[in-house]
């Protein structure tokens, strides 16, 4: 194959491959071919003719924008010196995570070796609570709106991670949640009714504990925003979140200071009996 037609077609098949959400080993994997083409003087015009791929495909493998097929991989190693580097190292590429936010994965993977994990939450109940269809109506609000498959994928994702906190009954899941977040009737009474049906029974769950922040508090101890803590084995890390972005932190005495805020905030919040008590009642209005 070579020419015109061929690089259209590997271009298509590639157009259909492209990663939404690159992953860490896809951006690797580029970088290592765009340094060795670079050291064997090629642009990538030039290389795109010989592993019969467009321009455009070759830049976006080494973005990490897209899964290179085996075919490129072939090609890419016997072009660049065949040394083994390309075709031992595609072995080890995976997708990005599906349904997760770029910023939200290095902190996913986290909570997955937590032994300990603090939620304070001012804007949305928070995604480990979340009913299916709050869920969906959370992303049903998604501006610019979702396509279907990426709606199911961003479901699929928020269900799958909340099961962490039925198999990790060890771990000790504390949630801080504003009152008036339960009386926003997002969806409307019957996904609420759904919701808090569903907070009650995670909530029951021996190492879940939820403190609610009531509405005529007088004092409130983390006005700056939603924050999550979680503790490893070795450290203590924070995440906070805003438009479009989020950010791990892990300065000791930022997070100092997080944990600080949010130990005032279980002082000042609703005893966990009272909370449950609160969620009961907002239940038999609707």
């Amino acid at each position: 194959m070579t020419g015109g037609a061929g690089a259209s077609d590997q271009l298509t098949v590639c157009e259909a491959e492209r990663e939404p959400d690159p992953s860490d080993s896809l951006r690797t994997f580029g970088a290592v071919v765009q340094a060795l083409r670079e050291n064997a003087g090629l642009s990538r015009a030039e290389f795109g003719e010989l592993v019969r791929f467009s321009k455009h495909t070759v830049g976006s493998v080494e973005l990490g924008r897209r899964m290179p097929d085996e075919s490129f991989v072939e090609r890419a190693e016997e072009e660049l010196g065949n040394t083994g580097a390309l075709r031992r190292s595609a072995r080890f590429l995976t997708r990005g995570e599906a349904g997760l936010a770029a910023w939200f994965r290095r902190w996913a993977r986290l909570e997955r070796v937590a032994v300990s994990l603090c939620t304070y939450e001012c804007r949305l109940v928070p995604g480990l609570l979340q009913s299916e269809r709050y869920a969906r109506s959370v992303f049903d609000n998604s501006i610019p709106p979702l396509s279907n498959e990426q709606l199911e994928a961003q479901l699929t994702a928020r269900m799958e991670r909340q099961q962490m906190i039925c198999e990790r009954p060890n771990v000790p899941f504390s949630f801080i949640i504003e009152e008036h977040l339960f009386r926003r009737r997002l969806g409307g009474d019957e996904v609420m009714r759904g919701l808090l049906d569903h907070v009650l029974e995670l909530t029951a769950l021996r190492n879940v504990t939820l403190q609610i922040m009531p509405v005529d508090a007088e004092t409130h101890g983390c006005l700056d925003g939603s924050v999550q803590l979680l503790e490893t084995p070795e450290r203590r890390l924070a995440y906070s979140e805003g438009q479009q972005n989020g950010r791990l932190i892990s300065d000791a005495k930022e997070v100092s200071l997080l944990y600080q805020r949010y130990d005032t905030l279980r002082s000042q919040a609703l005893h966990p009996k009272d909370s449950r008590g609160l969620l009961e009642r907002l239940r038999g209005e609707l």
